[in-house]
């Protein structure tokens, strides 16, 4: 169970930051609404939400960067919804961010040095980019100490530890072979501290969001799936609700790129789709306030979300087999078959009823048409 009620009276609750922001308490239950229906929760947890939002005081946050691109900071801050940056930045105390801070140099390791001391046991620790291990840790270096004794240092204290993006869960482009640095996600360095995983490259900013939602309202991390990832945004394949499974299901693929199956939007799998294999929410929830998603837009899914997806094959090239109606197969065939199945089951269902109709025929008055004449009954019993 992880608790993130602090014992420091001087932060703020959410709501009286939001608040102070000139945020209307409209859009405040419009967000608690929001978040509730994107974890999943039944309609009253809207309320729940609303209610710890109130109550409960900002979270201390220390925020690292190391091998990465900080795609993971622009897709959470440039999320095209309303009030995630001016509501979700309202619930964290960002105390250290190298991309957000102002300060530079001795004031911002002064910053961090008492932030991990005077909140030790209840900040959060995020982190975007891996940790390169090799050559002494020297390819990434923030002030004067290397990324793995950074890590090491802030996690001791920490309540718990947001991933964020590819590069902190699995190690992404850094990581893939021949891995120059030693690159090496945080679960595999910090073993003692929970480590939630939020997949992506980057990871989509309303999941982000979500995770740390569900923190402050609920005082512990929510139910992960093996990879470490939670699963109300990571249960579901993007296969499962992508917008051109009908086409997949009829055997309907583009064969190449702007060919004139793809300028209908026929299925992508042929070109290298790995949506039938990565779980993730895109398909649902969508990129650019709903907008759209690389599948949505004419690119397949090349799996960001799944461990090693830089090696896991050419982006370009479809997977050697998945289970369904094959993608060898043609609208055709696969009509003529499901046709031939549906005659048959017709068929089937027009004997049995032949039958059932002649022995109702064949009954005397009285009988029970449904379970045969007293006699039977009563030799069966």
């Amino acid at each position: 169970m992880i608790t993130l009620e602090t014992r420091v009276e001087t932060i703020p609750t959410v709501y009286e930051q939001i608040l102070s922001r000139g945020v209307p308490r409209r859009d405040f239950l419009k967000f608690c609404a929001w978040m509730g229906a994107y974890l999943g929760l039944e309609s009253q947890a809207a309320a729940q939400i609303a209610k710890a939002l109130e109550t409960k005081r900002r979270i201390p946050v220390v925020w690292l960067h190391f091998q990465e691109c900080t795609c993971c900071s622009e897709s959470f801050l440039r999320s095209s919804h309303p009030v995630v940056a001016d509501i979700l930045l309202d619930k964290i105390s960002l105390d250290y961010t190298e991309t957000l801070q102002a300060a530079a140099g001795h004031q911002a390791e002064e910053i961090l040095h008492d932030t991990i001391t005077k909140y030790r046991g209840e900040y959060l620790m995020l982190v975007e980019g891996s940790v390169p291990l090799g050559a002494d840790g020297c390819y990434c270096v923030v002030g004067g100490k290397s990324a793995l004794d950074t890590v090491k240092e802030v996690a001791a204290g920490a309540k718990a530890i947001m991933a964020w993006g590819n590069c902190a869960c699995s190690g992404c482009v850094q990581a893939a072979n021949p891995n120059p640095t030693r690159a090496t996600p945080i679960h595999a360095i910090i073993k003692d501290k929970p480590i939630v995983n939020v997949q992506g490259c980057p990871p989509i900013a309303e999941v982000m969001a979500g995770v740390l939602v569900h923190l402050l309202t609920f005082d512990r991390i929510p139910q992960l799936d093996a990879l470490g990832r939670p699963k109300a945004f990571y249960a579901r394949r993007v296969h499962d609700t992508c917008s051109r499974r009908a086409n997949y299901d009829a055997g309907l693929f583009v064969e190449t790129f702007d060919d004139e199956n793809a300028r209908k939007g026929f299925c992508l799998y042929k070109v290298g789709c790995k949506g039938p294999t990565t779980y993730n929410s895109c398909a649902g929830m969508k990129w650019n306030n709903g907008t759209s998603f690389p599948i949505q837009s004419g690119h397949p899914c090349i799996g960001c979300s799944e461990a090693n997806f830089w090696d896991n094959g050419p982006f370009y090239q479809r997977l050697p087999n998945f289970p369904g109606f094959g993608v060898e197969s043609t609208a055709d065939t696969i009509g003529l078959t499901v046709g031939g199945v549906t005659a048959a089951a017709v068929l089937t269902h027009a004997v049995l009823t032949n039958v059932r109709k002649r022995g109702e025929i064949g009954k005397q008055p009285g009988e029970d048409a449904e379970s045969g004449d007293s006699a039977g009954r009563g030799g069966a019993a």
